[in-house]
């Protein structure tokens, strides 16, 4: 059945209204309707872009994991793939923030993608004639700085292809389609490892996919930029790079529920880091061997996926600041549960739970970015919260793997939950801007913002030859 396009409608309403279009949309905003989001064509398009990508993005890990071990037997080998890729995560994202502020975002996606792409290939080549171990390196620290350049500029990105009243469906789904990448792409990454016994052809798909991302890229009509925020980048011109970084910073220090919400998930993924140890899990405590850990590394995302749909059908939270306090204590609850659990199914649930309530955190964090963050920095933002991400992924496996040594498996994820609680017990008392945070998105986008409709308006005539359909 054919719809009203909503990016159409919007233009429409605002000019019968003579610039006054958004209040006239409430009988539509009545009916919660959980796939808004996907019906703007923007959104649908990048939506899709990071779903293929993040697939190949998952068979590529899986592929380069296997290769190595097979070529040199030695965990140092798989070790270093993770430290030369984030590295660069560390050192360049806050210069990508800085950039994706002042520059086009969507050329600068591209300009990231298309070296990723150019890196895959170089992958397959060097897999294809069994080239040296250093050049393989090489082309994952490439990997590692175009991801650094990326990320901030793709979280920057987003923000503009659909109005301010659906940042928090457009967060849920962007978190599921990353999710669902979580569980196709290393199982169809292993399973294209058996059918061509090697990885070479998963490194050529790869860069397949990173294709139709760009593709997908260059057909985004994205609106031009509001005469406020041009302004904005005109007296930005006159900053330096290091005073506009620290810009970024002090707005962070100055917006208390953003610091609060990106401390939160660093310190529950640095002490909360059970998947790390599923392997010690599946083998000596649970004793369900290697098909009982694909399925134990699978339940997480799974759970996230599950809720991710879940959210996106149910209406935006009404107090999002004690939902999230209360899904980071439950994702700690669910890994001490998990640390003593001895039956299998039980494990299983908790990882199925613990995944469901990291995805609410990482929904509504991802959605306050977007509504609370000026345009204008949302680059820099998002290259902080990249950094806080990056480190406590990798430093939480670190922490959990010592802790495990230390204390014991056990030990270790029950400690760790524990601490994830009181993190959320610190967080809860430190920021009290936390415990009263309501409705995601301030009264005033309770509809489409009138500039975007606007913006949308004048691009009737040029979009009017291309007829959309849900």
């Amino acid at each position: 059945m054919r719809e009203l396009d909503p990016e159409r409608g919007a233009s429409a309403a605002s000019t019968a209204t003579g610039g006054q279009g958004p209040a006239e949309e409430s009988p539509v905003q009545v009916r919660h309707d959980p796939y808004r989001a996907l019906r703007y064509r923007n959104f649908r398009l990048l939506f899709i872009g990071i779903f293929l990508s993040s697939i190949g993005e998952q068979m590529v890990t899986v592929a380069i994991g296997w290769e190595l071990y097979d070529r040199t037997r030695s965990a140092l080998a798989l070790g270093l793939v993770g430290l030369v890729q984030v590295l660069p995560v560390l050192c360049f994202s806050l210069l990508a923030g800085h950039l994706a502020d002042r520059q086009n975002r969507r050329r600068m996606v591209m300009l990231a993608q298309t070296i990723l792409a150019l890196c895959s290939l170089g992958l397959m080549l060097l897999s294809w004639l069994r080239g040296p171990l250093w050049l393989i390196y090489g082309c994952l620290l490439i990997i590692g700085i175009a991801t650094a350049f990326n990320e901030p500029a793709s979280a920057a990105l987003l923000p503009q292809t659909l109005p301010p009243a659906l940042y928090a469906n457009a967060a849920t789904w962007e978190s599921s389609a990353w999710q669902l990448a979580s569980v196709v792409g290393p199982a169809l990454g292993g399973f294209l490892l058996a059918l061509f016994r090697g990885a070479t052809p998963i490194y050529g798909l790869n860069a397949l996919a990173i294709a139709l991302f760009l593709l997908l890229l260059a057909l985004l009509r994205l609106p031009p930029a509001a005469p406020a925020s041009l302004q904005q980048q005109e007296a930005a011109q006159a900053e330096g790079t290091l005073r506009s970084l620290a810009e970024g910073l002090r707005f962070l220090r100055r917006t208390q529920v953003i610091l609060a919400a990106i401390t939160l998930d660093l310190f529950a993924v640095l002490f909360g880091g059970a998947t790390t140890l599923l392997p010690i899990y599946a083998r000596d405590i649970l004793q369900v061997g290697p098909t009982g850990l694909g399925w134990l590394q699978a339940a997480p995302s799974i759970g996230a996926v599950c809720i991710a749909f879940l959210l996106a059908h149910l209406p935006p939270f009404k107090r999002a600041g004690r939902t999230l306090l209360l899904a980071v204590a439950g994702f700690g609850l669910a890994t001490i549960v998990f640390g003593l659990s001895r039956s299998f199914w039980l494990s299983l649930l908790m990882l199925f739970i613990l995944g469901g309530l990291d995805n609410i955190s990482v929904v509504i964090r991802g959605t306050l970015l977007m509504t609370r963050t000026p345009d204008h920095m949302r680059g820099r933002v998002a290259a902080v919260n990249t950094i806080f991400i990056a480190a406590s992924n990798k430093l939480g496996g670190f922490e959990s793997g010592l802790a495990a040594q230390l204390l014991g498996p056990v030990m270790a994820v029950v400690g760790g939950g524990l601490g994830t609680i009181l993190v959320v017990l610190c967080v809860a008392l430190i920021w009290p801007e936390m415990r009263r945070l309501g409705p995601l998105a301030p009264e005033s986008q309770a509809q489409p913002a009138e500039p975007l409709a606007a913006q949308l308006a004048g691009q009737g005539s040029a979009e009017s030859t291309v007829p959309r359909q849900l």
